[in-house]
């Protein structure tokens, strides 16, 4: 008996139902995200469709033959325990080309990621706090406003350093050019030492990525961003570290923000070996 439910690529229009589920789901999107990640990789989202419409959902964002990162992995609330997220996750991973791919899932699931050949590289913790403008900040004269024309500049900083898996110059375009997010930069040899981004989200804000050579400049980024909100003071600012990292949990820590959440940061491949402790913030539970 063939299945009734058909698999294919989504278009842009399914991201708004594949955002809101992850909105149920706590996973808090940013307000531009649909768009940002759909123009990274317009190949890379998938959904299995029954007669109700899109049951569940799957991204493989491919950045390069060597890189590629899931995200988005949902089943809807009544077609969850019935396989189709596993068929799924079969149907794309086997058709993946990538060396490497990474995920970031929740803990509970290594085991079943594993199966497919995932491997713990660490833990990620996303920390939660209302917070204040910083009243002690006075921004250095070498903090600037990161705009679009730089985006070639952020990638090299990111590949030269060992920050990302690979080059992004399409999701860097959106990420920094959107005029809902805010970007800064600190100058350096390298053009920058260091950058941060802050987005409006569906609750509050999130910070990421916060990139710095050091817990100083790290610091001096994540309040030059708190800084930089136009509203919702009230609400929550989140940001996600690579647990390994202690200065990143230390600058959290001191600006009263606690862990709400966790998640396991895998990789199929060989590990890209980033370098965690000048990730002070990442970039994205979706994208990596």
């Amino acid at each position: 008996m063939t299945n009734p439910e058909k698999i294919r690529r989504l278009r842009a229009h399914d991201l708004t139902t594949m955002l809101q589920w992850a909105a149920e789901e706590g996973w808090n999107p940013g307000q531009d995200d649909a768009s940002i990640f759909f123009e990274t990789d317009p190949e890379g989202y998938w959904g299995l469709f029954d007669k109700k419409g899109l049951a569940a959902t799957i991204s493989l964002v491919t950045y390069s033959a060597d890189y590629a990162f899931i995200g988005f992995y949902m089943c809807r609330p009544d077609r969850r325990g019935q396989g189709l997220g596993l068929r799924l996750w079969n149907s794309v991973l086997n058709d993946a080309v990538a060396q490497t791919i990474g995920l970031d899932g929740v803990v509970a699931q290594q085991e079943n990621y594993a199966k497919s050949g995932f491997v713990l590289a660490h833990r990620n913790i996303r920390m939660a706090g209302v917070l204040a403008n910083p009243a002690d900040f006075t921004a250095p004269a070498d903090l600037y406003d990161l705009k679009i024309d730089d985006i070639a500049i952020a990638d090299a900083f990111e590949q030269s350093l060992h920050l990302f898996g690979e080059s992004r110059l399409s999701f860097l375009k959106g990420w920094i050019g959107s005029e809902k997010h805010t970007a800064l930069a600190l100058y350096g040899p390298m053009g920058i030492r260091g950058y941060g981004v802050i987005r409006p989200c569906q609750e509050g804000y999130k910070i990421g990525p916060l990139f710095a050579e050091n817990e100083t400049d790290a610091e001096c980024l994540f309040k030059a961003l708190l800084s930089r909100r136009k509203n919702s003071l009230e609400s929550p600012v989140y940001l996600d570290i690579p647990e390994p990292n202690q200065a990143a949990a230390d600058l959290a820590a001191r600006h009263g923000m606690r862990p709400v959440f966790e998640t396991a940061r895998m990789y199929r491949g060989t590990d890209p070996k980033l370098d965690l402790t000048r990730t002070f913030g990442i970039t994205s539970f979706e994208l990596g």
